[in-house]
């Protein structure tokens, strides 16, 4: 069995001295390091370069920098959005849903190095997939840990280190990351919406 099936396939594997997966992630790293330095307002150039990291995706906006170990093994729904600094470690599959947003600084990580110190001096690592359901908003500097999965329309809040399954519709905060409280129809009340007086 080849080094990248193992890690699909969640063995431990050696993601540091395989070429095979080094020759991967240094074209990602490279691709990725061709749209950091794009400009800003070159949006063509970007959305190419984006297509070709992450060929799995439908419509996205990713604001500069970002990094990924392969691109290859992440699935983007449609409309997602994340700010600055987004740092995507896709050893194992991240799949990501609709309407996804991500505020600046953060990680989603599926890689683990191995806990016995001879196996981690060797290059091990697991991988373990990622799963994040439609609607989600992730606030800042969260940190999404291996074999996490969180559910649909709910929101992470800033800070956050997610080490465990987060039910759908609720908003969880804290290291740990846990539930706070689900998400009502009150929260459409949440903020004032401006109204036009003309309108009806």
């Amino acid at each position: 069995m080849k080094e990248w099936e193992k890690a699909q396939a969640g063995f431990l594997y050696d993601a540091s001295y395989d070429r095979e997966i080094v020759t991967a992630r240094e074209k990602c790293a490279d691709l990725c390091f061709a749209f950091n330095n794009t400009r800003p307002s070159d949006h063509e150039r970007q959305n190419t370069l984006l297509k070709q990291i992450i060929p799995d995706s439908q419509s996205m906006v990713i604001t500069q920098p970002f990094y990924c170990d392969y691109g290859t093994n992440i699935t983007l729904g449609a409309n997602f959005y994340s700010n600055h600094n987004l740092t995507i470690l896709d050893g194992a599959h991240v799949t990501i849903g609709d309407n996804v947003f991500i505020a600046p600084n953060c990680v989603i990580t599926t890689a683990g190095h191995a806990l016995d110190a001879a196996q981690r001096i060797k290059g091990l690592e697991i991988a373990l997939p990622i799963h994040i359901g439609d609607n989600v908003w992730i606030g800042a500097n969260v940190t999404i840990l291996p074999g996490v999965s969180i559910g649909s329309d709910t929101i992470i809040a800033a800070g956050s280190v997610v080490s465990r399954d987060i039910p759908e519709s609720v908003i969880a905060a804290g290291v740990p990351c846990h539930i706070i409280r689900r998400i009502t129809e009150a929260d459409q009340n949440r903020y004032p919406v401006y109204r036009d007086k003309t309108s009806r």
